[in-house]
């Protein structure tokens, strides 16, 4: 059977057979990217629920319009002043079915085949995928602890000048690394692009998943010139089963994706859009992330201080300040795959890193979620996956 050219690009079937053994029940998976389900709020979901189909009654089980429910938009936007510092327009807010679909259409909108995207060192596997099918050329800008090292920016910025058409970027906690931007290091980054006419993606998913220090402006909202378009998502910071996000733009860029959105999927469900609303409206859903972030944090702290005493000391890792995940180095000549290989003979499973490189591997990384298990069941992961550690570092 014929398919079409663009399957090449995705993931090789090695790693893919590797992460189905993952789903079976006995394995302990640090491989997912998944918020805490103990954390949904159930009883409000239950009240939310009943709300719209005794008020709304069939009118929320019908489509919705393209650009999504007018009430749900106009409470984003007062959020997205509220958070990210930017007043914007309920007409400059489109929602979209998960933000896997807001980086789809960016790749509808923006890519031809052999156009070129920078992307940060490592990056989100997801928007990889999904990029993968217009045939892009990727440029890594390396990275480091304050985001995109902005002396690599420039000098790709002067070779591909005349091909660059995307920069996609997760200046906030990061997938995989849960690296943050620094403030300084986010005005440096516009400044450096001010004379380039080119749209920058900012993947806003993990901005309120902050457990230290203080929130650092968007892009979004610190950009002077329109470039800045902001995808955010209701799926870490409530429950990621509605599918429901949005893209904030300027009015021209949002009406680019608008014309787009009836040919994806004419429109976003319009029972999930109207849950959200309402829960918005008769809850506090500040109240509901400030308890997640703290069980979160707990979490965290229980992985990190396991890590530091049990953990080989060749492993190098990370201690985020908010995200869902550790990055963890192995020596340069070890191999992620080669122990993921081990660890599943141990019912224990984790994302190599490789994946989320592009271009060069890293071969010797590893991304290790933390937020979606009890601490028993981090427990016993965690003790199997030293264990494994300790006999493949020998």
């Amino acid at each position: 059977m014929k398919f079409a050219r663009r399957m090449e690009k995705f993931e090789s079937n090695e790693l893919l057979a590797l992460m189905q053994l993952a789903e079976n029940p006995d394995v302990i998976s640090f491989a997912g990217g998944f918020p805490a389900p103990e954390m949904f709020p159930l009883e409000e979901i239950k009240v939310v629920s009943q709300n719209i189909l005794c008020e709304e009654n069939r009118s929320a089980l019908q489509y919705a319009s393209t650009s999504g429910y007018k009430p749900l938009r106009e409470k984003i936007a007062e959020r997205m002043e509220k958070q990210k510092g930017r007043f914007v327009d309920a007409e400059q807010i489109m929602i979209t079915s998960g933000s896997q679909q807001a980086l789809d259409m960016s790749g509808m909108v923006f890519l031809d085949e052999n156009d070129v995207v920078f992307c940060e060192r490592p990056s989100y596997l997801g928007a990889i995928n999904a990029f993968n099918s217009y045939y892009p050329q990727y440029v890594e800008i390396e990275t480091d602890d304050q985001g995109m090292v902005i002396e690599d920016l420039l000098d790709n910025l002067q070779k591909y000048k005349d091909r660059l058409k995307m920069i996609y970027v997760i200046p906030d906690f990061q997938n995989p690394t849960s690296r943050c931007w620094s403030k300084e290091r986010r005005v440096e980054f516009l400044e450096a692009l001010k004379d380039y006419d080119v749209p920058i993606i900012e993947d806003g998913a993990y901005s309120e998943i902050r457990f230290e220090g203080e929130p650092e402006q968007s892009l979004f909202a610190l950009d002077n010139q329109n470039k800045v378009i902001f995808l955010g998502s209701f799926s870490k910071i409530f429950c990621p089963g509605f599918r429901v996000a949005w893209i904030a733009a300027s009015e021209e860029l949002i009406g680019k994706y608008l014309a787009l959105k009836p040919g994806v999927d004419l429109s976003s469900s319009s029972f999930s859009q109207r849950y959200i609303d309402q829960y918005l409206e008769i809850y506090d859903i500040d109240h509901h992330i400030k308890r997640t972030l703290e069980s979160y944090k707990d979490k965290r702290d229980f992985v990190y201080d396991y890590m530091k005493r049990e953990f080989p000391k060749e492993v190098t890792y990370n201690v985020p300040k908010g995200g869902l995940f550790f990055w963890l180095e192995l020596p340069e000549d070890k191999s992620a795959k080669e122990l993921l290989t081990l660890a599943l003979k141990e019912n224990v499973a984790f994302v190599p890193g490789c994946s989320f490189f592009p271009n060069k591997k890293m071969k010797n990384t590893i991304r290790m979620n933390f937020s979606n298990m009890s601490k028993e069941r981090l427990e016993e992961g965690l003790k199997r996956l030293s264990k494994v550690l300790i006999i493949y570092l020998k």
